[in-house]
């Protein structure tokens, strides 16, 4: 069995009742933050989700992945060939306050509820930026000290890191990479877009020209953010507030434990638009006319001034849709699968 067809075992697999994790810290508001370690093999693996808490498939995807890995035999390939180091949500507190517009039985994001309810963590609560580097930056919640902590404990470095992510609304699927990795990623991204495709969805496709870490790779693949470039983008603006804001994220934290580990970010939207033929550029008009679109169905929501029925009508005229959710997952797992085969 190739490693990406275990996907469909997966998703069949309940996310309600995970067990045999350990309790690694908690949260600002006392919720516990729990780990899970899984398998014996050589190759070390951590992936995690949640650190944007308005994102949930990633969260998702990873409970029923420690669902499934902790009913296969103890000689099993995925558990014999790698040691999992799974942190399924990084965001308890985040996640308690947008399970106001979905749950984990979901298949497609709802448009109304979403905009109504959704919230998000603002640079200097934000965790996936709130990473410590020993000696040199400090953590900024309790959450990412409990996470750096259990990486810690694993008293060796990690080969492959996984962080899962989500945006509101793009026209497909977007795949971030190390960038100390681009020249070794090559099948790797064959991988990711020939899975994309074969499930019927456009690339995502921008260039940022490096603006907080993003350089270009090719259609759908971009090099991960990074902390420095976030920080000197906003020192360029002289918003020095701002910039004070960005601690490491997960991807540079787990990377100064030592090794060389292939850091990777999925960026699955939760909402399609359609694509239009364009010269790439940034600031990117049409990114930003679809990005006012959804402010101003937000806005007239929020006021009653749109119903939540007329919302759905105006999207439907405009070929805006969700996204399915085990689409998302499916090419989540992929870019795990990927990175797994890359190390």
């Amino acid at each position: 069995m190739e490693l990406y067809d275990h996907i469909e075992e997966i998703l069949e697999c309940s996310p309600a009742h995970i067990i045999g994790g350990i309790v690694i810290g908690f949260s600002m508001k006392s919720r516990p933050l729990v780990g899970y370690t899984l398998g014996t093999g050589k190759k070390k693996v951590s992936l995690i989700a949640g650190n944007h808490a308005d994102e949930p498939v990633g969260p998702l995807l990873l409970k029923k992945l420690i669902s499934y890995l902790s009913i296969l035999d103890s000689e099993h390939k995925l558990l014999q060939d790698y040691s999992w180091w799974i942190v399924p949500h990084g965001n308890p507190d985040g996640e308690a306050k947008n399970l106001k517009w979905y749950s984990y039985k979901d298949q497609f994001t709802d448009l109304p509820n979403y905009l109504l309810n959704v919230e998000r963590e603002l640079p200097g609560r934000d965790i996936e930026f709130g990473f410590p580097i020993e000696g040199s930056i400090v953590p900024l919640r309790p959450e990412n000290k409990a996470v750096y902590d259990f990486w810690r404990s694993s008293k060796s470095p990690f080969d492959l890191h996984v962080s899962l992510h989500g945006m509101q609304a793009t026209y497909g699927p977007w795949f971030l990479i190390d960038e100390s990795w681009i020249d070794r990623t090559k099948d790797f991204r064959t991988q990711c877009a020939q899975r994309a495709k074969q499930l019927g969805y456009e690339l995502y496709d921008l260039d940022r020209s490096g603006e907080k870490g993003f350089k270009r790779i090719a259609e759908g693949f971009c090099t991960r953010p990074d902390s420095k470039a976030m920080r000197q983008h906003f020192l360029a603006l002289d918003d020095i507030e701002t910039a004070n804001q960005f601690h490491a994220s997960s991807m540079e934290s787990i990377r100064s434990l030592g090794g060389d580990c292939l850091t990777l970010v999925t960026e699955m939207p939760l909402f399609l638009y359609p694509k239009k033929k364009r010269k790439l550029k940034w600031p990117d008009p049409f990114l930003q006319e679809w990005g006012n679109q959804f402010a101003v169905w937000k806005a007239k929501l929020k006021s009653s001034d749109l119903s939540p029925e007329e919302c759905l009508k105006e999207a439907e005229k405009l070929e805006v849709k969700p996204m399915s959710w085990n689409d998302q997952m499916r090419l989540q797992w992929q870019m795990i699968v990927a990175g797994l085969t890359t190390i």
